[in-house]
């Protein structure tokens, strides 16, 4: 939804995946309709409820976490803080169902895929100008891939996470309980190559999809005009730290590609250091558009400056928080320069040299000669992020959906 909008979750207020998106919040399809691109939508975008367009003029597909999450029109699947962070009643699956194989999700993305180059070749896209959201599921448990991508990852050549000697028992307090109420346990090496192999298969699945998008664009003329951007929502563990999913603030998880390929307009094979954000992107999409942002507000910066080069200045942080299932109390993470510091409300803050410790295997966040980092870190997460009061805004909001949930299952 942070995508979709452009602005952080707390000023939007649609804290999980069963929160939904109020239909008078302006997305960036909106921004784009309003001056005249035909913005479309084909696949995943997790809206639950009623609206599932938001601004779009049409789903071409079909979104299928948000058919999950979504019960005779209304959100269902709340996360309740009262209960806690309770341990799973047995381990979490997903490993065992690992391998070759196919699944409604790779049916769903065969469909968006097959959606997405219909439209591209539709000769309607030279009358007018078009943005189009294609959004597969891949990579994404289950860990099932087509059995052509999972072979050319051999399950006994597949990498194993790198878990230092007494690591896990050290782990932040969060995510210890997160472990526990996702069913995380301490999977056989077998099931941990499995698991691997099927996500580096299900990237392989994607790549030649969005091979065949790009592959599109140069058919029908359309490379030279149009900007792509690839992204994704999240990453996934893989049994790194001793954890699977998503859903925390290491790398793995919450670190995400973001390539933006424009001809003539931005260099070419060129990466920048700098740290960004998905909010961030819109507010590019939104100038590189030529739409306007004086009726909406956005959280981000444009890019277009930083790409190319003609911006000397940068912000160069990232923010995110944290508010649904797997915590009991929000979370936060501020990520500025080489230093990023976690803070989850009633725990202590963790505080990570990304430079140094990219794995994130040592907390800084006591040590004496790093004090001043994370203090200053802190107060500007806090300076713009009020973790009490957030926690009322959502116990609330969870006891109002839980209601609704019920009222819909008593009839």
């Amino acid at each position: 939804m942070s995508f979709m909008t452009g602005r952080f979750i707390h000023h939007i207020g649609s804290w999980d995946n069963a929160s939904p998106l109020p239909s008078d919040t302006v997305t960036w399809a909106h921004m784009l309709r309003a001056v005249g691109y035909d913005a479309v939508l084909c696949g995943k975008q997790h809206f639950c409820g009623s609206d599932q367009l938001h601004g779009f003029s049409a789903q071409l597909a079909r979104d299928l976490h948000a058919e999950l999450w979504t019960q005779n029109g209304a959100p269902r699947g709340t996360p309740d803080w009262r209960q806690g962070t309770p341990v799973a009643p047995q381990p979490w699956g997903g490993l065992e169902q690992a391998g070759p194989g196919t699944t409604e999700e790779i049916e769903v993305d065969d469909l968006v895929e097959e959606r997405a180059l219909g439209y591209l070749r539709d000769p309607e896209r030279r009358r007018r100008p078009w943005a189009l959201n294609v959004s597969f599921i891949a990579p994404h448990f289950p860990l099932v891939a087509p059995k052509r991508f999972y072979d050319l990852y051999p399950p006994e050549e597949v990498d194993l996470p790198e878990i230092l000697p007494g690591h896990l028992e050290k782990l932040h307090p969060v995510y210890q309980r997160m472990r526990g109420m996702f069913g995380l346990v301490d999977y056989s090496e077998k099931l941990v190559r499995r698991g691997r192999a099927g996500y580096y298969g299900l990237i392989t699945y994607l790549d030649e999809k969005i091979g065949r998008l790009l592959d599109v664009l140069e058919e029908t003329g359309q490379a030279d005009n149009t900007l792509v951007v690839y992204c994704s929502d999240h990453g996934d563990m893989n049994g790194e730290h001793g954890m699977w999913r998503k859903s925390n603030f290491y790398d793995a998880s919450s670190r995400v590609p973001l390539q933006i390929a424009w001809k003539g307009v931005l260099p070419a094979g060129t990466r920048r250091e700098e740290v960004v954000s998905l909010v961030d992107l819109i507010a590019t999409v939104v100038e590189a558009a030529g739409a306007t942002t004086d009726d909406a507000s956005l959280d981000g910066d444009s890019l277009l400056g930083l790409m190319k080069g003609t911006k000397t200045e940068w912000k160069n942080e990232a923010f995110s928080e944290y508010l649904a299932h797997g915590v009991a109390r929000p979370m936060a993470m501020l990520r500025r320069g080489r230093y990023k510091l976690n803070y989850s409300l009633g725990d202590p803050p963790e505080l990570y040299d990304m430079e140094a410790d990219p794995n994130e295997f040592l907390d800084l966040a006591l040590d004496p000669t790093y004090q001043e980092v994370a203090r200053e870190l802190q107060e500007r997460l806090l300076a713009r992020w009020n973790p009490e009061q957030l926690e009322q805004q959502v116990l609330r909001s969870q006891r109002e959906r839980l209601l609704i949930e019920r009222a819909h299952r008593t009839h």
